[in-house]
């Protein structure tokens, strides 16, 4: 099914095999992920500057943050909380460091991306909690961080795109900080998909059928595709998308999330959402580990330019 890959991308399965999780792999995992992250040089002259800090969640735990800001910015910036994949149970605050300085840059916004608990030593809904206490934080501190706190986006990758999603959902229920935009890159929205039968091409390659199922299994501390599945851990299960931000959603087109993510863009359009969908023909998930390659240069554009429109309207 190799031949099914944009040839550009074809590199990129070598640094990203096919992940074999379980109870016994996942520790490793976790640290070969942290040194590989630890190895990719700051970049020289970014015009963004970054800084770690704490917050504290409501039930007093704390939360690792880290905080970009461009350099040569003055007044009150846009914002974008940034939640980092991995599949609910990998992952941290340095998995997208450098994107978040290019990201920083491009956006003319302050990004902060927040260290959210993992599964499955935590279960849900403690990542969303943890999202939201970043997005409170965000909105409560917006003077003292220099923000416009009418201008806040949500964005995530993977798990964290099904995070951001979830968390827009969350604020609107609990009419919350207001969100002006959600930015979905190749979200992990639905623990059904477990349980449907897909084409053998979707899921062929990195993220699999067998990796998701661990991923759900440890976020839901049940079976995934079991009843009562609370849509604040699967978005695709929330019975009411209408009332939420404007939504941009990217995928590849042999990602194992094609699928509950077009079927997400479809409902969202349905109920009135502003929503962009982009489908990256011959991707998997994961694509933009290869940040040269023509089709993930394209995405970043896409979606750099629906934030852009949302936090920085014209007018």
């Amino acid at each position: 099914m190799r031949d099914l890959i944009e040839p550009s991308l074809l590199p990129g399965l070598d640094f990203m095999p096919a992940l074999d999780l379980t109870a016994e792999s996942l520790p490793a995992i976790r640290e070969g992920m942290e040194q590989m992250t630890a190895l990719a040089p700051e970049p020289q002259d970014s015009g963004v500057e970054w800084r770690e800090d704490r917050i504290t969640a409501p039930d007093g735990h704390e939360l690792v943050v880290r905080i970009y800001r461009p350099s040569t910015s003055s007044g009150a910036l846009p914002a974008v909380l940034h939640i980092h994949g991995g599949g609910y149970v990998v992952g941290s605050v340095r998995t997208n460091h450098l994107s978040n300085i290019e990201l920083a840059a491009a956006t003319s916004a302050l990004i902060l991306s927040v260290d959210y608990r993992l599964a499955p030593e935590t279960v849900a809904p403690g990542a969303v909690e943890d999202c939201y206490a970043a997005l409170q934080c965000l909105h409560d501190n917006a003077g003292t961080l220099g923000v416009d706190a009418a201008r806040i986006a949500v964005r995530g990758e993977s798990a964290g795109g099904g995070l951001a999603a979830a968390l827009a959902l969350l604020a609107r229920d609990r009419g919350g900080p207001s969100i002006a935009h959600q930015n979905l890159i190749y979200p992990m929205l639905d623990d059904r998909t477990c349980i449907t039968r897909l084409p053998a091409h979707l899921g062929a390659f990195v993220w699999t059928p067998q990796a998701n199922a661990f991923g759900w299994r440890a976020l839901l501390g049940q079976e995934p595709g079991s009843a009562n599945v609370s849509p604040y851990a699967a978005p695709a299960r929330a019975d009411d998308v209408s009332r939420l931000p404007a939504a941009f959603i990217a995928v590849g087109a042999l990602d194992l999330f094609l699928v509950e993510d077009m079927d997400y863009a479809r409902r969202l359009i349905e109920a009135g959402v502003a929503t962009e969908l982009h489908v990256y023909p011959g991707a998997y998930h994961g694509f933009d580990v290869l940040p040269d390659a023509a089709p993930v240069r394209q995405m970043k554009r896409d979606a750099v330019a629906a934030l852009r429109k949302a936090l920085h309207p014209v007018g």
